[in-house]
């Protein structure tokens, strides 16, 4: 490591504030994190998928165990109601490996792996400054530390993000996202859909938006949960961002929408974790100003159809790692840094976009389609961009 003694305080100590914890600790920095939340966050048990060469490079960097539990699947198959008809009509296949996982176990992995510096939880962070001497300090109730660099792992409402890009706020997309989470014994009674999601990801397209479901890892050994998300409109025209939604609401969409089978399984299976919240993204202009560092959803929120929250923050971690091994200086590392994730963080937030139009504001008539139409409305939404989620589609320039 060219930068040796180091004091990195991390604000955040969800997924984003873990892994670059572990990132410090591996390039030498004493860490120390501030964890608002005074509970453990492992119950937040909502699925997420992860390349697999990330998921083998996080674990061949010790950022992760190879015996945390993932569900690898190899192919994408997309679904449609057949028209007339309650049954399922498969309209294409695509290569598309992915390493689904629970968000929970994923933070309990990082946690362990976080190394020996200081994890304080209970402490919210009140807010981040300069010291006089070019470095950064973080306030909380207990008092102020001082450290020669602060990463802002905190999320979309970052305090850190208030003292480098104030000027960001969230672009609402005008639709909305239903994430749940159901025991796979649900699927007992529909056998057919429980083996097509043993080797595949489904993506069920609707009139006016579409679903995603694979299987994911439970908190206990063995288990396994469905994990889904949807994505539609909300129930009335002109409804505001931010306007409260009944999540009852992604029932009826089952319901009128999807082939039975599927239907039977989101609207009356029953849930071990549900939520709805608006679609929006941002990106910050630059992801670190020396001495304040953004990682995360700090510095990036993307559409969720990018699959790309907590991978990029993952990402982030190894490249601050990469990035305080080669320099001679702490903002040094930032800059590299942010020269890396500030564009990352743009090209994310564009194909987010993308794919948002081409799958929920302007959705196809799904059931026309079949594998040359998906195909070419999978080329036409990257627009020449790279997305592990399509990895079998070619690319266009």
């Amino acid at each position: 490591m060219a930068v040796t003694g180091l004091r990195i305080g991390v604000v955040g100590g969800s997924i984003a504030g873990c892994a670059m914890a572990i990132a410090g600790a591996r390039a030498g920095a004493d860490v120390t994190v501030h964890e608002r939340s005074d509970g453990e966050l492992q119950d937040r048990g909502f699925g997420i998928v992860i390349p697999p060469p990330l998921h083998r490079e996080l674990v061949a960097g010790g950022y992760l165990g190879a015996d945390m539990p993932t569900t690898p699947v190899a192919t994408r198959v997309w679904l449609a109601r057949a028209p007339g008809r309650r049954s399922a009509r498969e309209l294409a296949r695509q290569q598309a490996p992915v390493a689904p996982c629970n968000w929970g176990l994923l933070w309990r992995a990082l946690r362990a792996n976080a190394g020996s510096g200081a994890y304080h939880r209970g402490r919210p962070v009140a807010s981040v400054g300069h010291t006089a001497s070019g470095g950064a300090v973080i306030r909380t109730a207990a008092g102020e530390r001082e450290y020669d660099l602060v990463v802002g792992a905190d999320g979309h409402r970052s305090v850190t993000r208030e003292l480098v890009a104030p000027e960001v706020r969230p672009v609402p997309a005008g639709y909305l996202v239903w994430r749940g989470t159901i025991p796979a014994a649900a699927l007992r009674d529909h056998p057919a859909q429980l083996e097509l999601l043993e080797s595949s990801w489904v993506t069920l397209g609707f009139p006016g938006g579409h679903g995603v479901f694979y299987l994911i890892p439970g908190a206990s050994t063995g288990s396994r949960l469905l994990a889904y998300a949807v994505y539609a409109s909300p129930p009335h025209a002109g409804t505001a961002p931010d306007a409260p939604v009944s999540a009852a609401y992604v029932r009826d969409i089952a319901e009128e929408h999807f082939p039975a089978e599927w239907a039977d399984i989101v609207a009356r299976g029953e849930h071990t974790s549900q939520a709805l919240h608006p679609v929006a993204d941002f990106v910050v202009p630059r992801a670190a100003e020396p001495p304040f560092l953004l990682a995360g959803d700090a510095a990036s929120v993307t559409r969720p159809h990018t699959a790309s929250g907590a991978v990029k923050a993952l990402q982030d971690a190894l490249c601050l790692e990469r990035s305080l091994r080669a320099s001679a200086s702490a903002a040094e590392a930032l800059h590299r840094y942010a020269d890396e994730r500030s564009a990352e963080g743009a090209r994310l937030v564009g194909l987010g976009r993308r794919l948002g139009r081409a799958l929920v504001e302007n959705a196809p008539d799904w059931p026309a389609m079949g594998p040359a139409e998906v195909a070419a409305l999978s080329r036409a939404a990257l627009d020449g961009d790279d997305s592990y989620l399509y990895g079998s589609v070619r690319r266009q320039r």
